[in-house]
């Protein structure tokens, strides 16, 4: 091609819209790399209502954006936290509304040991800080427990041992719990198994356990990081039945240990911490009642040797009741002439006595009490009739104060002020009437002024076609009929032609045509 040929400003080169060139970049993008994996810092981490997670994956020197969907986020088994060193799987994309690009992540796990060493380190702090460490929440495990809930898998070898054990050493009624003791279920169902324990009723129909034990066998940290998460730990602390933990093995430490009631080594030393062991119980039991039985028998033994010793010091019985014996004898000596002669003393008196007791002076008594009856009665009439005057005396002293007259004229005064009142009222009513309704003629006379009837009386007319006014001479031509409101009714015109010119010749409409 010869240079005078091509274009000096480039125009043949092709136009793309921004969308056209966005969705280009985007084909290119995800078609060079696909599926990715990223070692980096998390930094920003924003969780909005929707239910996705943003953040951002950061080195020394580059950022880059990511976004985990909502239906990932609920699947993955370390939820990302600012400061954490993990690789994300997934694939690299742009977003065209703020021309960026990004990587939409699948699957984020911790880069290495050191990284979920430090992001357990930085649990521990934070629930340590809250208290849920502290030994004085603690509470003590029941000494023998009828019930025991245990939470760990159905089908490994640490129910077995836990069963066996207890059944050597005191066997007890046990509720077993089935959950995941690893992977990304792991921590969802053990934090729901501690809290379905604790929310069972009492005295139900499915017994409420007195304690509980969360049991797994040995493993990596990565294979006991679901009784590291936060969930577990924190249904723990706030479970109400006593918890023991029994995670790994003597050396294995986790979030649940911290916060547990009682941390046991093993699965089988968690049954050991359970229950005690019936044979030595029995023993013990048989020991404390032989200890017992000696105690009673030295007891007694010693009461008796006391009871004897100061029986030696107390005189004989017969020695003591002498006296009293030889008292009553003497005593019951006296009673027969002491009796005989107190009957003699009172036959003399009542003697004396019947001597004074004459008819003639009980005559005597009796005629002064009738005379001073009589004199008594003599004085009651005049004291009543005096009584009676006294009374009649009030009350026409009071009757006298009594006075209808002037009742009469306080309730003609009253009767007069009630009328005045009530003719005040009155007129006050009749003049707001008025004015009322000269308000209303007032504004019925605005009304007719302002109405088109006013001008109907001055010889105008509204013609109507079909309900609708006329307002010129092509549509009232055009109109099959027409109607005419006058001031004192309408008429009605037929579409003929003879009808229109009478009328036309109607005195009243001669202003309207």
């Amino acid at each position: 091609m010869d240079l005078i040929d091509a274009p000096e400003d480039g125009l043949n080169s092709p136009e793309f819209t921004v969308t056209e060139l966005s969705g280009a970049i985007k084909r290119v993008i995800e078609g060079e790399f696909g599926h990715v994996r990223i070692k980096g810092e998390i930094g920003r981490v924003s969780r909005p209502r929707s239910g996705h997670i943003y953040l951002d994956l950061k080195d020394d020197r580059a950022v880059i954006s990511g976004v985990i969907w909502k239906g990932v986020a609920a699947r993955l088994q370390t939820q990302p936290e600012e400061g954490m060193e993990v690789v994300a799987t997934g694939r690299v994309t742009t977003f065209g509304g703020q021309s960026k690009y990004q990587i939409v992540i699948e699957d984020i796990k911790p880069a290495g040991m050191g990284a979920l060493m430090a992001l357990l380190e930085k649990r521990k702090k934070m629930l340590e800080a809250e208290g849920l460490f502290d030994p004085a929440r603690k509470r003590p495990l029941p000494y023998l427990p009828e019930v025991i809930g245990v939470v760990t898998s159905p089908s490994g070898a640490v129910i077995r041992d836990i069963l066996h054990r207890l059944r050597d050493r005191f066997p007890r009624k046990v509720l077993i719990w089935p959950v995941a003791v690893q992977g990304e279920k792991c921590a969802p169902e053990v934090t729901c198994a501690i809290e379905g324990f604790n929310a069972m009723t009492p005295g139900g129909a499915l017994p409420r356990p007195d304690l509980l034990i969360v049991a797994r066998g040995g493993g990596s940290v990565e294979d006991l990081w679901g009784f590291n998460e936060e969930s577990v730990a924190r249904a723990a602390a706030a479970s109400d039945i006593p918890l023991i933990s029994a995670v790994g093995h003597e050396t294995d430490t986790t979030l649940i240990d911290y916060v547990s009631d009682k941390r046991a080594p093993t699965p089988t030393a968690a049954a050991e911490l359970a229950v005690p062991v019936r044979h030595e119980l029995m023993a013990w039991l048989d020991g404390q009642d032989a200890r017992m039985r000696q105690a009673l028998s030295q007891g007694l033994t010693q009461r008796g040797q006391r009871l004897r010793d100061v029986a030696r010091a107390l005189p004989r019985a017969e020695t003591l009741l002498d006296t009293p014996r030889q008292r009553l004898d003497m005593v019951s000596a006296r009673l027969g002439p002491a009796l005989i002669a107190g009957v003699q003393k009172r036959k003399v008196r009542l003697a004396d006595m019947s001597g004074s007791l004459r008819p003639a002076t009980l005559r005597r008594s009796l005629a002064v009490e009738e005379r001073r009856l009589r004199e008594i009665s003599a004085r009651l009439a005049p004291a009543l009739i005096r009584r009676v005057s006294a009374k009649q005396e009030q009350l026409t002293a009071c009757a006298r104060r009594f006075r209808p007259a002037a009742l009469a004229q306080d309730h003609a005064r009253k009767a007069k002020d009630f009328a005045a009142a009530a003719q005040r009222l009155s007129d006050v009513g009749q003049r707001n009437i008025g004015m009322w309704r000269g308000q209303v003629d007032a504004m019925e006379r605005l009304r007719r002024t302002l109405g088109y009837e006013a001008t109907l009386e001055r010889g105008f007319a509204v013609v109507r076609s079909d309900g609708a006014v006329v307002t010129d001479s092509k549509t009232a031509k055009a109109a099959t009929s027409l109607e005419i409101q006058f001031a004192d009714g309408r008429v009605s015109l037929g579409g003929k032609p003879g009808a229109r010119k009478e009328a036309r010749k109607t005195p009243e409409q001669g202003s309207l045509f």
